[in-house]
């Protein structure tokens, strides 16, 4: 497979406007005028030459420009192989620039794979299944957890992996930029989320079962070194803009001591009420429980640090007690669209996301070609009784544009 080229060569003429005009100095602009990369692979092209103004301009197939962007840098996914032609316009009232770039985008030569290839971080904030799925084993490191969790969840393994109570996060990538392409749903992710047939509330018969709702982040790999270490932004779900919706919600959870005291709730089965404590940038404080389902430690055994701290946004408590207070019968009620582990398998366009739905950390929508790096995370915080902590779970994504050649069988 080719490599995108990263050093850039092209040298432009640029004129320095001085009294007596002695010299003329050359300035990199940082862009070559030709590139040849594989589909559906990010391409960074960013002038070292400043302006007041940038324009990039695109030919369609009737050779006709069309604006793409007036931000500064560009970034190019081909979808489809072909030629394409951009046209840049650095607009400065001493030094104005007009480059053209040819890129040649060709077929990947080895098939791209529709499933996860890399997971890059496993970050489980602390709870019921932590230490179990993945399974921990005395001396395991973060990196040993990190693998063990990518077993599991790349290509079709569908192992489950969870990521604890608020704030628990993974972060995964395909073996290629994952494009975004107008007016499609770009890609799903399979967990465990369930409808409740005897679900008793009327309205809503669907709707209810065991929703775990985790949001989702995407990056593109602006820097190209390979690393989920540029900006992130939010996929904005169905709750985004909702009043009761936390952004900037910061959890930090305290480890418990070896030699804690138990404090069970007598005739339930939690062994302990006050056992991993937590609080949050707001001032409340919080616990969660132990149950008598699960022994192990909640809290991650190759996290040697005595606290844990997420920050992100946090959605709605989902769950209602319709026991009448009894705290036997909790359901979890999924939210309409934009969430892991919130609606069922089958429901193939409620599990899928847009990468038109990015925002920025101010809530301001943002344009992505495609994305490189795909992070979930558990999405509320609360605590249902002898259900335990809610925590999201995930066993496969998937990109919707690349074929699933794994059951393919070629034509006669």
């Amino acid at each position: 497979m080719k490599k995108l080229r990263t050093t850039f060569t092209s040298l432009i003429t640029a004129l320095l406007l001085t009294g007596c005009q002695k010299d003329i100095p050359m300035v990199s602009l940082g862009i070559d005028s030709q590139y040849r990369i594989d589909r559906m692979k990010s391409l960074i092209l960013h002038p070292e030459f400043t302006g007041k103004r940038y324009t990039w301009n695109m030919k369609d197939r009737n050779g006709n420009d069309s604006l793409v962007t007036t931000d500064r840098d560009f970034i190019f996914v081909g979808i489809t192989p072909g030629e394409y032609y951009l046209r840049l316009n650095i607009i400065n009232e001493q030094n104005p620039v007009e480059h053209n770039v040819h890129i040649t985008v060709e077929e990947e030569n080895i098939a791209y794979s529709r499933y996860i290839t890399k997971v890059y971080e496993y970050c489980p904030a602390p709870g019921q299944f932590i230490n179990t799925i993945p399974p921990y084993e005395t001396g395991n490191s973060a990196e040993d957890m990190r693998e063990k969790a990518e077993n599991s969840i790349k290509g079709t393994n569908d192992i489950l992996v969870s990521l604890g109570g608020y704030g628990g996060y993974i972060t995964f990538g395909f073996d290629h930029t994952v494009a975004n392409v107008p007016g499609k749903k770009d890609f799903k992710i399979l967990a465990n989320a369930f409808y409740a047939e005897a679900n008793p509330n009327p309205d809503a018969p669907e709707s209810g079962g065991s929703c775990e709702p985790g949001i989702v982040m995407v990056s593109i790999d602006l820097n190209q070194n390979g690393l989920p270490d540029d900006e992130w932004y939010e996929l904005a779900g169905s709750e985004y803009y909702k009043p009761e919706t936390r952004h900037n919600y910061q959890i930090t959870y305290h480890k418990p001591s070896p030699d804690k005291i138990p404090t069970p709730e007598e005739g339930t089965p939690i062994t302990d009420n006050t056992y991993i404590q937590w609080e949050t940038n707001s001032g409340e404080i919080g616990y969660i429980s132990k149950n008598a389902y699960h022994f192990q430690d909640y809290y991650p055994k190759w996290i040697q640090e005595d606290n844990l701290t997420f920050t992100g946004t946090k959605l709605n408590n989902n769950a209602v007690d319709e026991s009448g207070g009894k705290g036997s019968f909790y359901v979890l009620y999924a939210y309409d669209w934009g969430y892991v582990d919130n609606h069922p398998n089958d429901k193939e366009d409620k599990i899928s996301f847009d990468i038109d739905w990015a925002v920025d950390r101010e809530g301001n929508p943002v344009y992505l070609p495609g994305v490189d790096f795909i992070r979930v995370y558990t999405g509320v915080n609360q605590q249902c009784g002898w259900l335990g902590e809610t925590s999201t779970e995930i066993s496969r994504a998937e990109d919707l544009h690349v074929k699933d050649i794994t059951n393919f069988t070629p034509n006669p």
